[in-house]
């Protein structure tokens, strides 16, 4: 054997090692993320709300006014306009989109208005402020206002910049995954 032969044997083990070593740590992330998931677990890089690890609570009783909740918003051609204007991010929800986190305000029978700001039975929603354009001055279309039928709720967040029920109008209960818990969060 001469030293070349060795010495390519031993670089080869030691690609090997190394090769392990990196496959090992990608299934290690794969099932930590894979139980992450499972587990309810979700990760927030949007503004609307604290970045950070989120939970998804099971909801066990019927939703209501200030819920936090994570919702898969609905197929709809709002939501596809939406994501190719880059609104929504990628996920697991139909139209391949990542669910949202919002606040309920609004649930059967509540009457919302939509004018310079938001109103639910005649009281104003704070931080609910209309944008007329986006933050690339596309122009935006507001919910013409309306009474919040069955099996509906009216979603929003106070972020200034947020994309919510004021432009995509009541989105259906079925898509409430649950309660959002912060786990570890910041607001930058």
């Amino acid at each position: 054997m001469t030293a070349g032969a060795g010495t390519r044997q031993a670089m080869t083990a030691q690609q090997r090692q190394a090769t392990g070593i990196i496959l090992v740590a990608a299934l290690v992330a794969m099932l930590a993320i894979g139980t992450a998931l499972a587990g309810g677990y979700r990760v927030n890089l949007t503004p609307s709300k604290p970045l950070g690890l989120w939970r998804i609570v099971p909801l066990d009783r019927p939703v209501a006014v200030n819920d936090l909740v994570f919702i898969c918003p609905p197929a709809t051609a709002e939501m596809r306009e939406a994501r190719a204007r880059g609104y929504l991010r990628s996920g697991f929800c139909p139209g391949d989109v990542a669910p949202l986190i919002k606040t309920v305000i609004a649930v059967v029978g509540q009457r919302v208005e939509i004018g310079v700001d938001v109103r639910v039975d005649g009281r104003v929603v704070s931080s609910s402020s209309l944008a007329l354009r986006d933050g690339k001055g596309r122009p935006l279309t507001p919910f013409p206002s309306g009474i919040i039928p069955p099996g509906y709720v009216f979603l929003h967040s106070a972020f200034p910049g947020s994309y919510d029920s004021r432009y995509f109008g009541p989105v259906p209960i079925s898509g409430i995954l649950g309660l959002a818990q912060e786990v570890f969060t910041y607001v930058p």
